[in-house]
């Protein structure tokens, strides 16, 4: 009976492909016969965005796309700690007269980080002042002059909520000190020669009145961190005549002129949106020809001239179009299920990234009163947290769950390959496991020694038994939990999450336990330790930890000048945010992709990502003949 499972499998897939691959009337078989520059890229999900806006939606490829169209000030090297060019090509900090507090009028180096923090700690005003230069060769894709007013707006916007109706922006624009309501500025925080420092301290030079810029910020190492490398800047030309206060910028529902700038979107970044071919199920991607960031030897930055982004409603069509030859890369993680099918493929090879998160068991420690049920007030208990957690076997999870692809994670919750931040004194809970379970069973006994017939604990009764929200996928993770923590007498059991779990059951409160991905690093860590572990309201902070000593911790790493400081502090952090027992590790999975090499050659493998990703784009090259 396999045989005909499989064979009956097969016709399915490829009858899936010709009915679901296509878009509009282009042919499935379409790549098989381009022999230009096109580079066809699959990707699974139910729809594709049809409006563009960079602010409006987290979902699916819309920020993918966001990001190829519009730019950002720089892009962030998490290898080096440096803020590479895009729109801007340099900045620094400057003293209270405008002068460059480092020698080449830069911030790269430990040096650099030292004189400004020896400066500003000495300095009277709780504000520092950044000196930003842009490029004087961008251009908007409608033929416009990006300037610095376009980077002017795009922040004030950001501060403004009655005109962006956009809660994120506030919080990437919560160090910069400026502030506008309904239009109308409350505190000035930036200069530029439209808006210029009516003190004449930042003045802007004749000749750079459309690329020089200064910014008043509070006086932290992660103060321009969100300012230069999350807010996509928006052409001022376009937006401002439009946005009011009744017309928000994170419309809601757009119509007649908004609508029309929604679905075709003037960027400045090195794609361009062709809107006639762009669909539901096929967006389509020309190469901006006057991109101003070249190759060295002047060449442009990206040799595909067209990227071709087509729609697959799950996962086996889309691996399905891949053999066949339908598509050149996919946009989607795969199974390992597929890795070793595809890695046999000659035309095919596969990527196993290394993984950038951990995946965490996110545990409910201050539900509401509304609430506060049956067993959930056990999890309020650090030491019964901490038997829980020793009771985890990642290893097991990883061999079973992840079919090997992955890594243990430390229960500080920095990677162990992040040389500069990891703290291995926050790695408490790898121990061998037999000796773990000891030490969890030796806690629990001492609260909980009662036990029913089945083998779980009793509390006041009643069995201790919790249930985990996550998606579907991860049902067979949680049956391996069950397993795990069976060990240990406690019961866990499956509950579907459904579509909007955050609003449904993760912001109220009304959960036992999630999965979670967390994300630390030296570029987001003075941002996502706060909405981790320190915010309540609305934040990743689902479970809502409310540590005094923690907050307070969080706050002095981030009001540091310092790189050396700030590296210092979420080592500590570490060892702290281990000890709440609060987001125990389960694991880092490996990303796994897959590309054909028939037509293109020069993927790159990058740590969290698929194969398609801006540093394959740099690197692509055409096959020459590469047709099959």
């Amino acid at each position: 009976m396999k045989p005909r499972r499989a064979v009956c499998a097969g016709m399915a897939l490829c009858l899936a492909a010709l009915c679901l691959g296509g878009c509009g009337s282009q042919s499935i078989a379409e790549r098989r016969s381009d022999d230009s520059s096109t580079l066809y890229v699959g990707s699974v999900g139910t729809s594709f965005p049809t409006s563009f806006m960079p602010w409006l939606s987290r979902d699916g490829i819309a920020p993918t796309v966001a990001s190829m169209i519009y730019n950002t000030l720089f892009t962030y090297d998490s290898d080096t700690g440096a803020y590479d060019p895009l729109i801007a090509r340099r900045w620094c900090y400057v003293d209270l007269e405008g002068q460059p507090l480092t020698e080449d009028g830069t911030v790269e180096t430990e040096n650099d980080y030292d004189a400004i923090e020896a400066y500003y700690t000495e300095s009277p005003e709780d504000y520092a002042v950044v000196r930003v230069e842009l490029f004087d060769n961008i251009y908007w894709s409608d033929g416009e002059p990006l300037t610095v007013e376009d980077v002017y707006y795009s922040f004030d916007v950001a501060t403004d909520y009655a005109l962006s109706n956009h809660a994120g922006a506030l919080v990437w624009t919560a160090d910069l000190r400026h502030e506008s309501d309904g239009g109308q500025l409350v505190t000035q925080g930036m200069f530029t020669a439209e808006h210029p420092d009516l003190s004449g301290t930042y003045a802007i030079e004749a000749g750079q009145e459309d690329t020089v810029m200064y910014l008043v910020v509070n006086k932290t190492y992660d103060a321009v961190t969100t300012l230069f490398n999350t807010i996509l800047i928006l052409p001022e030309h376009i937006w401002k005549p439009m946005v009011t206060e009744t017309q928000q910028l994170n419309n809601k529902d757009p119509q007649g002129e908004f609508l029309e700038q929604y679905q075709n979107p003037v960027g400045s970044g090195p794609w361009i949106l062709n809107r006639e071919e762009t669909n539901t199920q096929m967006i389509v991607l020309e190469r901006n020809p006057h991109y101003h960031l070249p190759r060295e030897d002047g060449s442009p930055l990206y040799q595909v001239e067209t990227i071709k982004l087509l729609l697959y409603l799950d996962s086996n069509t889309a691996i399905f179009a891949l053999r066949k030859g339908y598509i050149d890369i996919l946009d989607t993680a795969i199974s390992s299920n597929f890795l070793s099918l595809l890695a046999q493929e000659d035309s095919i090879c596969v990527s196993e990234a290394e993984g950038t998160s951990v995946t965490c068991l996110v545990l409910n420690l201050n539900p509401p009163d509304a609430y506060r049920e049956g067993t959930r007030a056990l999890l309020e208990n650090t030491e019964f947290r901490r038997a829980l957690a020793l009771a985890i076997d990642q290893e097991e999870l990883i061999d079973k769950v992840l079919d090997g692809h992955g890594d243990t994670a430390s229960a500080g919750l920095i990677l162990r390959s992040n040389e500069l931040l990891y703290e291995p004194a926050s790695d408490i809970l790898s121990a061998p496991l037999e000796e773990r379970l000891e030490e969890a069973n030796a806690i629990l006994d001492g609260m909980y020694p009662e036990k029913d017939s089945a083998g779980y604990r009793l509390a006041d009764g009643e069995r201790i038994s919790f249930t985990i929200l996550t998606s579907t996928g991860n049902q067979d993770l949680v049956s391996y939990l069950q397993r795990q923590f069976y060990k240990i007498g406690v019961e866990v059991q499956f509950q579907a999450s459904g579509s909007t779990p955050e609003a449904t059951y993760l912001y109220p409160g009304n959960f036992d336990m999630t999965v979670q991905s967390v994300i630390l690093s030296m570029f987001n860590a003075g941002v996502m330790y706060r909405s981790h572990f320190v915010t309540t309201e609305r934040s990743s902070n689902y479970g809502k930890l409310e540590s005094p000593e923690l907050a307070a911790a969080v706050e002095e790493m981030r009001n540091t000048l310092n790189e050396n400081t700030k590296v210092e502090r979420i080592r500590q952090l570490q060892v702290m945010t281990a000890e709440t027992y609060y987001k125990i590790p389960l694991y880092t999975g490996q990303v796994l992709s897959a590309a054909r090499t028939d037509r293109f050659t020069g993927y790159v493998e990058v740590a969290g990502s698929t194969f398609f990703n801006n540093e394959t784009l740099k690197n692509l090259t055409r096959v020459s003949g590469g047709q099959e």
